[in-house]
């Protein structure tokens, strides 16, 4: 990640400029690798609960799933190859990030998006025209590769072509668009579900071509950033003109004096990683490692994945799983939506506990539920099975606008310039690191722990909410170039980072 990420809306109020067609135009087609990353989630999902496409390439979970009577209902879907298929992604995408992280700085974000729209075209038409394991495997670590890329490069794009004073609504938007994808994943896999002569899941893979051609032909004709143009090039005319055009106004002089000097400084840095474990940065750190985990262990991804296989446990028919799934998209998608609306208004805090409190509740309602209704061998009636959907899709609102968008925004806004690339950076591993374990065993778990597999995610959202109230302090309204103050002032990272700021400043650095 490079250096223009820093110049954030602490100097909005001497930028001038306005959001242009030309901004709005771009930012819509970059977001389509958010499109891409959402609609495989959906997707991956929806075929796997289909039975031609378990017949085909997972015959062992088709045989158990039909044949075998005396199997618990909970331990229908447990399979390692089939964990694999969904999971493999994750893999590839958490290798790719460190080469799109190369390639967006050293190249540009243009060709790092280029890249992730291309891979992730080749593994859309490995996957639909597969015809054993071993190809459509093939076809998920493609799509990881996009998808990495995607995630590495995309958010910075935004980030950098957005005015400061709309950047915080612009980044969540980034994940609204990861929900549009997932939507759209899930009404696809409705309609392909009622194919006659079961190959309708070959149009729910192939499909995902759509928005990767329009992200690698858009990308062809997306203008790179002034961030970019400044960082690869030192084409300081080339830069003014690109700015000027991007705010509408040739008055651009601040801001372009700051991204030359942010540009200079991010330079000078030659090892942040190393830079990143010191003493003074340790908030970050632990930050950098703990939201993207408990992001992950919300259990929100697991949902997604797996949502229609989970309503199928509890007795619902293939289509009825699937419309289940679409719904709940619907939930997500809009409360990522009025997340953009709140989130400068009400602060991160409020939504990060308030999210949380939804999440449990619901999690420990729908477990109380299976635990007392549905059994190994059982299935819940279609009253309680309504009210299971029903609570999902409260859990998976109380996602939407609190851990989902925010735990993409708050670190991106805590991470000072000289770590930013490498605080970036650990954020992304991390994320798909544990999607990648958390997708692979959750199957195994909801085998062995049965219904108890939601009060186990639901615990998680206790210790996430408390670490939230406890020690992350509130960031809304606080520009990024005065951020260390939030820790200087928190009550116990005060105690951390004081001494190493006493001594930095002490050097006169300050």
């Amino acid at each position: 990640m490079a250096a223009g990420l820093a110049v954030s809306s602490e100097s909005s109020g001497q930028y001038n400029g306005r959001m242009t067609w030309f901004v709005v135009l771009s930012c819509m087609m970059a977001a389509m690798g958010g499109v891409i990353f959402g609609y495989d989630i959906g997707i991956s999902g929806g075929v796997t609960s289909m039975e031609p496409f378990l017949k085909k390439f997972f015959p062992e979970v088709y045989a158990k799933m039909k044949e075998d009577t005396k199997i618990s209902n909970y331990c229908k879907f447990d399979s390692q190859l089939l964990t694999l298929f969904t999971s493999s992604l994750y893999v590839a995408g958490l290798v790719a990030s460190f080469f799109a992280s190369f390639v967006t700085k050293a190249f540009g974000r243009k060709p790092s998006i280029l890249a992730g729209g291309a891979a992730f075209l080749a593994g859309a038409a490995l996957g639909g025209a597969a015809f054993n394991v071993y190809m459509l495997i093939f076809g998920r670590i493609l799509l990881g590769i996009g998808v990495g890329f995607a995630n590495q490069s995309v958010p910075l794009y935004l980030s950098e072509m957005a005015p400061p004073r709309y950047r915080g609504a612009i980044n969540n938007g980034f994940q609204f668009s990861v929900g549009i994808g997932a939507l759209v994943a899930n009404l696809i896999n409705f309609g392909t579900e009622k194919i006659k002569g079961g190959w309708g899941w070959r149009i729910s893979l192939a499909m995902a071509a759509a928005p990767a051609s329009i992200l690698t032909l858009g990308a062809l004709f997306l203008p790179e950033t002034p961030n970019s143009i400044i960082q690869n090039s030192d084409d300081q005319n080339r830069a003014k003109a690109m700015l000027q055009r991007i705010r509408g106004t040739s008055n651009v002089n601040t801001e372009l004096e700051d991204l030359i000097r942010a540009s200079s400084v991010s330079k000078t840095i030659k090892h942040p990683f190393k830079k990143i474990i010191q003493r003074k940065y340790r908030p970050q750190l632990v930050m950098a490692i703990a939201i993207p985990f408990f992001q992950q262990v919300t259990g929100i991804n697991v949902i997604a994945f797996y949502a229609p296989l989970l309503f199928r446990t509890i007795g619902m028919g293939e289509s009825a799983s699937l419309m289940s799934s679409v719904v709940t998209g619907v939930v997500g998608t809009s409360s990522t939506f009025i997340s953009m609306l709140i989130v400068d208004k009400l602060g991160r805090k409020a939504l990060f506990i308030g999210g949380g409190i939804q999440m449990l509740v619901s999690q420990v309602m729908v477990g109380g539920i299976l635990a007392a209704q549905l059994g190994d061998h059982s299935a819940v009636s279609q009253g309680y099975a309504y009210l299971v959907i029903v609570l999902i899709s409260v859990y998976v609102a109380g996602f939407g606008w609190s851990w989902g968008p925010l735990g993409w925004l708050v670190p991106s806004e805590i991470f000072p310039l000289e770590i930013r690339s490498a605080g970036q950076s650990i954020v992304v591993a991390v994320s798909f690191l544990f999607t990648f374990i958390v997708a692979q065993t959750f199957l195994t778990m909801l085998c062995h722990f049965k219904s108890g597999i939601f009060f186990f995610f639901g615990g998680w959202v206790v210790v996430m909410t408390a670490f939230v109230y406890f020690l992350l302090p509130e960031t809304k309204n606080v520009p990024i170039e005065q951020m260390d103050k939030v820790w200087r002032e928190h009550w116990f990272w005060k105690e951390i980072v004081g001494e190493a700021y006493e001594d930095v400043k002490k050097q006169g650095i300050i």
